[in-house]
Formats: structure tokens, sequence, C-alpha cells
């Protein structure tokens, strides 16, 4: 796991760097995405956020997310059954474990797949711009559920 703070140092000084307030509100979602518990969906950041910001808006919290994204500052998973899921503390493409049925996303190190788009490149002439690789299985915490159920 990546230092929260430091993460979160870089992703504020890269909106400073190109002259985006920092606003409390987009602090506390900058705040949230960098401690990189979970990964979030929009509407989990907005209830987190509205806590302690109740007036903000969803569209408050779309908007940092999108700037966010733009910047190259959080990595964007989408699914179309679902709302789209954020990784602020990874915003480079890693693989995923994704649980069908509690819908939590697990991060994990794969140093096989490391050379993986290098070698593909290379073999098919593309330039891979980016790529993404899930596994979706049951996590072990739903798998004991149904065990004990």
């Amino acid at each position: 796991m990546r230092d929260s703070n430091v993460r979160l140092e870089h992703m504020l000084s890269k909106l400073k760097r190109q002259h985006f307030r920092i606003t409390p509100q987009r602090l506390c979602v900058v705040k949230i995405l960098a401690a990189g518990k979970g990964h979030p969906s929009a509407e989990e950041i907005y209830a987190q956020v509205k806590k302690d910001f109740p007036t903000t808006s969803l569209a408050t919290v779309y908007k940092t997310i999108n700037l966010l994204k733009e910047m190259g500052e959080i990595l964007e998973l989408g699914f179309s059954h679902d709302s789209s899921r954020y990784d602020g503390s990874n915003p480079h493409p890693h693989p995923h474990l994704i649980c069908m049925r509690c819908k939590r996303i697990v991060d994990f190190e794969a140093p096989a797949l490391t050379g993986m788009a290098r070698d593909i490149s290379r073999k098919t002439g593309y330039e891979i711009v980016n790529h993404r690789l899930d596994f979706f299985g049951i996590c072990p915490e739903c798998r004991e559920e149904k065990q004990s159920g």
C-alpha cells in the first residue's frame, strides 16, 4: 500500500501547479481518494463529503473526480451493470480482484504481468496507451458467509 499522505500531497501540488482552487469540498474528495481505502463510487465519496459539508452537491464531487481523471491522478474502473469506482492511491493500470457478491475491489501485484503490455506492443506494433485486467470471483468473507449460513 502506498503512503496516503504522500499521495495526497502529490495530488494537491499538481492541482495547485495547474492553478485549480483547493476548496474545502475539493480537499475532502481528494483526501478520500488519496487514502486508498477501497475503490469508492462517486456516490460513496459524496456520502462521506456530505458529513462535513452538507450543502455539497453530487455535481461538485463529479467535477473533482473528472478533473483528477483528466490529470491522470485517479483510475476509473467502469462497470456496465454498476456505477464506476475510483482508485486514487494507484492511478496506473494494475490488476484487480472483484467480488461478485459484495462488490469489493482489491488491488494485487502481479509481477509476471508487468512486461505484458510492452511485449504485446512489440509483437503487434500497437502503441498501448492503457489496459485493464480484472478477475471476478467470490471473496473469502462472502464464501465464509455462504458456508456458515
